[in-house]
């Protein structure tokens, strides 16, 4: 924006021709406009304008227009280079493209001071000057500077709107300026709204906000939080269709780890889909380094989840080897390094009662490690098919 602006600043300045002197006041002002540095040029200006502006020669105009930009190239954003340039509008004589730059600075200076009202107005006058002027023949030439100053207006007009507290009609005027320049830039102000919203859990605020950017092609990962934004609504299906699309045409581990974090909620109250989350969450363990552990844990966790004994077996199994456990230090503890032909009758039948426990407690948890194996191995042939889906 600020590029385009000053683009027009060195077009009106060559514009605001100089025509032959025909008096005092005449070389007043060509002395300045000739001068070298922009301090004495602003210093001849206030010169000119203190001795002859009023007075009906035909350069006060310009005198109030140019000594307004040096004062705008020089940061003097105040009401004082704001009227320089109304003045410069007032007077009449100005050509289009001056008074657009005029216009366009006006608007700025506005925003500047927080005159939200006056930006809006000099927004809207620049838009409706750039569009007559660019209908002109004369300025068939000037198509693209006066496209381009449109544009600026829009975009002018939408901040305008925006800290006015008009969101809606910002963002009609944010898209307004992005069609019109075809700056992706202005893709990133729309956004900053958007976020705005989103970070405040304003997720149907937001919702049209990152339809629009996605809708653009040029924002990825405006889709992305489009998604999220869907999910957070209860939309679930349209996040996770979306989702599903983005990840077959770009498998990233972001994209993945979605997905299987939406399939394990929705896998709570329907079963069904816990197959599919447990695959995504594994692509995500080999496609996103940071999440590698968690989502390894997590697919796990909703793959033995669906085993209704596992749990229970996992118990028996702790079970079992406590008991084998207590056996075998009583054992130790009662016996010692006895052995059996050294034990008394009584110690006999004790030690032989212990050592039939045992064995046969070790049977049960055998049995129990042999089913946990087996689902453990169908585990890591998930495990092992993920990492060659991926490509790792």
């Amino acid at each position: 924006m600020k590029r385009m602006l000053l683009t027009v600043v060195l077009m009106s300045l060559v514009l605001g021709g100089i025509a032959f002197a025909q008096n005092e006041a005449d070389q007043v002002y060509i002395k300045a406009m000739q001068a070298s540095s922009p301090v004495e040029k602003a210093k001849l200006l206030k010169d000119y304008i203190s001795q002859y502006a009023g007075k009906g020669n035909q350069y006060d105009s310009y005198a109030y227009a140019n000594l307004g930009i040096l004062q705008y190239q020089a940061k003097q954003f105040n009401n004082e280079t704001i009227d320089l340039m109304e003045k410069a509008i007032a007077a009449g004589g100005i050509d289009d493209m001056m008074k657009g730059t005029l216009l366009t600075f006006i608007a700025d200076l506005s925003l500047k001071t927080n005159q939200f009202e006056k930006a809006k107005n000099c927004a809207q006058q620049c838009i409706q000057h750039a569009a007559a002027a660019k209908g002109k023949e004369a300025e068939a030439g000037n198509a693209a500077a006066w496209t381009k100053m449109a544009g600026g207006g829009h975009y002018l007009m939408a901040q305008a709107l925006e800290k006015s507290g008009n969101i809606k009609g910002a963002l009609d005027s944010y898209n307004q300026a992005f069609i019109t320049l075809k700056a992706p830039a202005i893709l990133g102000e729309v956004k900053r709204i958007g976020k705005t919203y989103y970070d405040a859990g304003k997720f149907a605020e937001a919702e049209p906000v990152f339809r629009y950017l996605a809708g653009t092609g040029l924002d990825s990962e405006s889709m992305t939080i489009l998604a999220q934004i869907l999910d957070k609504q209860g939309k679930k299906d349209e996040a996770k269709q979306i989702f599903t699309d983005m990840y077959a045409k770009n498998k990233t581990g972001a994209m993945a780890y979605n997905i299987g974090i939406m399939l394990a909620n929705e896998a709570k109250t329907n079963p069904a889909v816990t197959d599919d989350a447990v695959a995504f969450l594994l692509d995500a363990s080999f496609l996103d380094p940071k999440r590698s552990k968690q989502c390894l844990d997590t697919a796990r966790y909703l793959f033995f989840s669906q085993d209704k004994e596992w749990n229970s077996r996992i118990k028996q199994m702790e079970e079992s080897q406590a008991l084998v456990k207590d056996w075998t230090n009583t054992i130790n503890t009662k016996f010692g390094d006895k052995g059996e032909e050294d034990l008394t009758p009584d110690e006999r039948r004790e030690y032989r009662k212990l050592k039939e426990l045992i064995d046969k407690e070790t049977v049960t948890l055998n049995a129990l490690q042999t089913q946990m194996k087996s689902g453990s191995g169908k585990f890591d042939a998930l495990v092992a098919a993920a990492k060659k889906r991926v490509g790792k």
